[in-house]
């Protein structure tokens, strides 16, 4: 007897697992599909590295910039005027910032509230700057990326857009900027759709889980409804109604039919979102790059002792103007980076043994980058392969979505490592900076939320308007099975506790 009776229990609780924990999810599902068509055309509020530097004034050779840049202190070094004058900012090895004047050497440790505003109105030449306020974190400052710069001067822009815009306390640099169309489309977009009504912080654990068990119980929802839609239509004999639906028509059949022609969609759409999370860190890379020993920085120290006029008259000479340098490091070899307006990049290098000489170049040797990325990874250097084209992996998105902020230029040096994880480093031949790592489990991570999320391959990104349309017209049917389940819902709890009552 139990044997028979356990198929039709297991039905039963697949029927009930259905109802209630869609009556329960089904508002946050609809809300997830409107606020999804949303970050299609405007993406969560960034500063894209190429509108950073486009905002910066231009560095120009001249006497108070003679000297030797700092080297004692410096775990990282750069070199703008984002705040008005020339400026280097020293990442120190524990992460924070410390501000040194490029002509007098004397420390700032903290930016007010003038400089802030001196700092808006060079982001946006010719806008007013209203100052807001200072705050540590707000709904469109939760990356871990600003840590270093809290608390946040907030200043409001009258230029077209309106930007709102955020200028570090320890740089004096613009770090973030959101446009009013940003803002007010955000509310009922990425905002909403990554909950970020319930984040507090950087790094917030109790957000962190409550999405994902959020997520994991609408998988359920789907995953039940594709069960009991298939149970209840008769793909043979219709019922008496003509129908193959046992439903009257309604809301109950309308939920029916949507389910079954949306239901695969909706569960691929709630499940990659589920994997975007890292559930218990199932996507974490197993051994990172070591990028310590690839740049293999001296012990004494070993950055590029030329004066800064010198470097600045080198680029000068050979037609750049920069707006900013980086001072580095590859494989011992010290080096400067410099970056113009448009986001372009020479590096500056010593061309004598005493550096009294410098070069200026485009580029690195495929070579040189090639003896240094075999530093990056405890396990031999397997394949090296020139890139001139994006692959599965190493792509650009455009600036509204999620991954829009990532540079990645062309062309990079890709490398493959014979660790356990059959790790892919992407190395830029312009700046000799790894772009991108990714092993085996964050690969697999790639096509489990990018690809079912966003449908980001090549082919599929250069479909462009046809892409959307498909996606919009997607989520619309996602949208109708998730509303039909609000009204179902509404009814049956509407029923049930106005029967009790």
């Amino acid at each position: 007897m139990a044997a028979t009776s356990w198929p039709a229990r297991l039905r039963r609780w697949t029927y009930l697992t259905h109802r209630w924990c869609g009556v329960a999810g089904c508002l946050l599902m609809a809300l997830w599909f409107a606020s999804g068509v949303v970050m299609l055309f405007v993406g969560y509020p960034k500063l894209t590295p190429w509108d950073r530097l486009a905002a910066l004034p231009a560095l120009e050779a001249g006497s108070q910039l003679q000297g030797a840049p700092p080297q004692a202190r410096a775990g990282a070094l750069v070199l703008n005027a984002a705040s008005g004058q020339p400026r280097y900012l020293l990442r120190q090895k524990d992460g924070s910032l410390l501000s040194l004047d490029a002509a007098s050497g004397t420390t700032q440790t903290q930016f007010d509230r003038d400089a802030a505003l001196r700092s808006a109105r060079l982001f946006r030449p010719g806008a007013e700057a209203h100052y807001l306020g200072q705050l540590h974190e707000d709904r469109w400052t939760h990356a871990r990326s600003l840590d270093a710069h809290r608390p946040l001067h907030q200043i409001m822009l009258d230029d077209a857009a309106h930007t709102l815009v955020y200028v570090s306390s320890h740089s004096g640099e613009v770090v973030m900027q959101a446009t009013r169309l940003q803002r007010g489309w955000n509310y009922v977009g990425a905002w909403l759709h990554w909950l970020y009504v319930f984040k507090n912080q950087p790094v917030d654990p109790v957000w962190t889980w409550t999405v994902i068990a959020l997520s994991a119980g609408c998988v359920l929802v789907a995953c039940s409804g594709i069960v009991v839609g298939l149970w209840r239509w008769r793909f043979g004999r219709p019922y008496k109604s003509g129908s193959h639906s046992p439903f009257a028509p309604g809301w109950m059949r309308w939920h029916h039919l949507l389910g079954l022609g949306f239901a695969a969609i909706t569960l691929t759409w709630i499940f990659s979102g589920l994997m975007s999370m890292n559930p218990l860190g199932i996507f974490s890379a197993a051994q990172r790059p070591d990028l310590a020993r690839y740049a293999a920085v001296p012990a004494q120290g070993g950055l590029l002792a030329a004066p800064t006029g010198a470097i600045l008259q080198s680029l000068a000479d050979s037609g750049f103007r920069p707006v900013e340098l980086e001072w580095l490091t590859l494989a011992g070899q010290p080096f400067v980076l410099a970056r113009d307006a448009h986001d372009g990049t020479r590096l500056v290098l010593a061309a004598d043994a005493h550096g009294q000489r410098l070069l200026v170049a485009q580029h690195w040797s495929g070579a040189t980058l090639e003896r240094a990325g075999a530093r990056l990874m405890d396990a031999p250097l397997v394949k090296v392969e020139r890139m001139e084209q994006y692959d599965a992996y190493y792509y650009r998105r455009d600036s509204e979505a999620m991954m829009g902020g990532a540079q990645r230029q062309l062309p990079v040096l890709r490398l493959r490592f014979a660790d356990a994880g059959d790790t892919l480093v992407y190395l830029n031949l312009q700046s000799g900076q790894v772009e991108l790592s990714a092993d085996r489990a964050q690969r697999i991570g790639r096509w489990l939320f990018s690809l079912l999320h966003s449908w980001d391959l090549g082919p599929m990104l250069a479909a462009g308007w046809l892409r959307e349309a498909v996606l919009i017209l997607l989520s619309i049917g996602g949208l109708a099975l998730s509303g039909s389940a609000v009204v179902i819902g509404w009814r049956r709890l509407r029923r049930k506790f106005g029967a009790r009552a």
